[in-house]
């Protein structure tokens, strides 16, 4: 494999860590791959999770990636497996992102934008005053709630949204994904109950439709068979409804912290 913006081989390559990313609920490291920046995320750091196989986040983080290369929306940055410092881990080219824009927020509660936002809850901060949280309502923060509703997020996180200064959306740390029952968590709930555009319904078309192709053979490395069927489940549920689902199941359905 190697980089489009050099002869640098990703994988072959020594990967030099810099630094570490804290806080972070599993080790979470910079690193150099020749003049390449990446996060390195070995799954020797992973902790343990009651309701996800141990180590076994680094794969589902590969497999977000592979169905995001499948919907053409280009949501999560190339993320890659291979050995490191600490062993195997995922992989992802590191994203220089806008300080200036916030594609997800916190408002006083009297505050909300005229139009161009969704509103998705509201509560209180730490200093007992009435807030909301928003979020943008843009095409392609839009297609990473679609994103996530296929791959099942269990932690779309505000911090997970990437906001890149040509206003394209990455979405990032996507190890709580692909799990059999319904685990979605995100803060991008503000379309509930509209109907998906046609462009959007293409792309889950698309991925079901190669779920019974090259899709489903790379998976099968990735995850468990009652996973990928549970995430064709997911789609064909998607395409009949045609809308943006309302939050369901006993669980939060926003994750905390939300940011």
């Amino acid at each position: 494999m190697t980089s489009a913006r050099s002869e640098v081989d990703l994988v072959g390559d020594d990967l030099e860590l810099t630094g570490r990313i804290m806080p972070a609920s599993n080790a979470t490291f910079v690193g150099q791959i020749g003049d390449v920046a990446v996060v390195y995320k070995p799954v020797a750091g992973e902790q343990p999770l009651w309701d996800f196989p141990d180590g076994n986040l680094a794969r589902r983080e590969r497999a977000a990636y592979v169905l995001s290369e499948t919907l053409g929306w280009n949501v999560v940055p190339h993320t890659w497996l291979r050995d490191g410092p600490m062993g195997i881990g995922m992989v992802q080219l590191w994203q220089e992102t806008d300080p200036e824009q916030d594609a997800v927020d916190l408002v006083a509660a009297n505050d909300m934008p005229d139009e161009g936002w969704c509103h998705v809850i509201d509560g209180r901060d730490g200093y007992d005053r009435p807030v909301s949280l928003i979020h943008e309502d843009s095409p392609g923060l839009r297609r990473m709630a679609v994103f996530d509703i296929i791959v099942n997020n269990a932690d779309r996180k505000g911090g997970h949204v990437l906001e890149m200064a040509d206003g394209h959306r990455h979405g990032i740390d996507h190890g709580l994904t692909f799990h059999g029952e319904h685990k979605l968590r995100t803060v991008l709930w503000g379309w509930v109950g509209q109907d998906l555009h046609p462009d959007e319904l293409e792309g889950v078309e698309r991925v079901r439709d190669a779920l019974a192709e090259d899709l489903g053979d790379t998976l099968t490395a990735l995850l468990s068979d009652a996973e990928i069927a549970a995430l064709a489940a997911r789609c064909d549920l998607l395409l009949r409804k045609a809308r943006f689902p309302a939050p369901r199941g006993g669980m939060p359905a926003v994750p905390w912290p939300p940011f």
